[in-house]
């Protein structure tokens, strides 16, 4: 089964910087989106969570610092891992970064072979953290384990293939997920499936959820797939 490509968001106001980073994170297999400023990575988050934010310090608009900070400080976004990248050398700035809620600092100038490899470091603790453990989304707990999923306490019955389209939602709430993207992730890239079969099973899902309670918490993204949340 294909895993998905994570998806990388770059906060670079430097278009020299930019260009070379996103080369090398692409070549690495990375989806890179990019922000030119603090204002507009906040922006971009609130569109689609992405997996990691590699985040300048000294930018116009909004800091570095304070994008961490509203990163960091929300509960939708905590989970996401921060590189912070700076020029700022002292002990005092990196301690200042770390503290700011980011999981690591590469001061510039920087190998872009090691840039990688923390990148890479990040995205393996945020899916080893993750891997087999209950998720939960409002009021839905899914136990991977014990293949269990309940809404209010109400626990609910869902096929196979529902139970692992809810999982991966689950794993990512807030990130809009094309159809083939769920396609790969839960039937696996080697199946041939009609991508209207998603649909099917979405709106399966959608009928399990709101058995018991109101409110839809799939959001269906025109053009674009589906997200939870």
């Amino acid at each position: 089964m294909a895993m998905l490509q994570a998806q990388i968001l770059l906060v670079e106001d430097e278009p020299a910087q930019r260009e070379v980073l996103t080369y090398n994170l692409q070549a690495e297999g990375f989806t890179v989106r990019c922000a030119e400023n603090g204002e507009e990575a906040i922006l971009m988050i609130n569109e689609a969570l992405p997996d990691l934010v590699i985040l300048d310090w000294m930018m116009p608009l909004l800091s570095g610092i304070e994008v961490c900070r509203q990163i960091k400080t929300r509960e939708d976004t905590r989970h996401i891992p921060v590189i912070m990248l700076s020029a700022r050398s002292e002990e005092v700035d990196t301690v200042r970064g770390l503290e700011t809620g980011a999981d690591d600092y590469v001061i510039k100038p920087y190998s872009v072979r090691e840039l990688m490899a923390r990148a890479r470091t990040q995205l393996r603790r945020t899916r080893a953290v993750g891997a087999g453990s209950t998720l939960t989304f409002e009021d839905i707990v899914l136990d991977p384990v014990n293949h269990r999923v309940s809404r209010n306490m109400q626990e609910l019955k869902l096929g196979p293939t529902e139970f692992r389209l809810l999982s991966r939602l689950m794993e990512r709430p807030g990130r809009v997920f094309s159809r083939n993207q769920l396609l790969d992730l839960v039937w696996g890239c080697d199946v041939f499936v009609d991508t209207r079969t998603v649909d099917v099973h979405v709106a399966r899902l959608r009928k399990a959820l709101t058995l018991y309670e109101d409110g839809d918490p799939i959001r269906t993204v025109r053009g674009a797939g589906y997200a939870l949340g």
